[in-house]
């Protein structure tokens, strides 16, 4: 079996980082490790929110890994919660990787024009620092336009826009630099990639879904680790990827309830299943 460690936050209510994040790489067949980063009690949505730091544990746990020589296929980190974190992070890249380990990056901290709670430009620039390290990374446009100082375009921009953002996050150092969010025509949204490597971009759409959910990040970086994991190549774990979230969304949008708390995700695992073993 595969084995993970996740990075980020836990949320305590909420669906969102490693309370997405843990569920969905087990379901799919592979061991999911876990660092939090913090304990909050909700996630940044729901105002009053208590925040534990955690900052000084990360190092103990990693040491003690080392020492007991545990190996790790992929690193996955989200949100993390300060400064000094990303540079613990950095290190701990360096810790626990061998040959073969997979570094994926998210740099979940904002969406929609702004940057989460707590955040500041300051901080997202020094994320663009872990994104270099990154095997893949995974901003959505308003992450990376923070993190390379770039002007953020809501909707009716062009091909151009995102492949300059594309080729300018594999400039910073990532192999695979993947955007999320991305939209070149009305009633479609997707993904767009590049591979640093190979030179080659590559993309999907699916129908889009007029709603907004948190945690929607968490769970496509998510199921895209997961994909990677089961041997899946980067085109397909990105398809299988965004064809789950938007079976998520969409079945959000049809039960009542309150939007903040996230996608109703548990209720399209099975069909994230079957997904994975078709395009196996």
């Amino acid at each position: 079996m595969k084995r993970i460690v996740t990075v980020q936050d836990i949320s305590c209510l909420g669906k969102c980082s490693l309370t997405v994040a843990l569920p969905i790489i087990s379901a799919m067949g592979v061991e999911a490790c876990v660092i939090p980063t913090a304990v909050l009690s909700t996630h940044t949505a729901f105002d009053g929110f208590t925040f534990r730091d955690l900052t000084d544990d990360i190092p103990e746990i990693v040491s003690h890994w080392v020492k007991e020589k545990f190996r790790f296929d992929a690193v996955y980190t989200g949100y993390l919660g300060s400064e000094k974190q990303i540079d613990i992070v950095a290190g701990l890249f360096e810790k626990l990787k061998n040959e073969n380990t997979l570094i994926i990056v998210d740099p979940a901290m904002g969406d929609m024009g702004k940057l989460y709670k707590g955040f500041t430009p300051e901080f997202a620039k020094k994320m663009g620092s872990l994104v270099a390290k990154a095997d893949i990374a995974v901003p959505n446009i308003t992450e990376a336009a923070y993190m390379l100082d770039k002007p953020y375009i809501e909707s009716g921009y062009g091909r151009d826009y995102i492949v300059d953002m594309l080729l300018a996050l594999a400039e910073l150092g990532a192999k695979k630099a993947v955007l999320t969010g991305v939209s070149f025509q009305k009633g479609k949204i997707g993904v767009m990639g590049y591979d640093s490597e190979k030179k080659e971009f590559f993309e999907y759409y699916n129908d889009e879904v007029d709603s907004r959910y948190h945690g929607t990040g968490d769970v496509f970086a998510s199921c895209l680790t997961g994909g990677l994991m089961n041997g899946l190549p980067i085109e397909k774990a990105l398809q299988l990827s965004a064809d789950f979230t938007a079976e998520c969304i969409a079945l959000t949008k049809k039960n009542v309830g309150d939007n903040a708390y996230g996608v109703d995700f548990e209720l399209c695992m099975p069909g994230l299943i079957k997904g994975l073993e078709e395009l196996k």
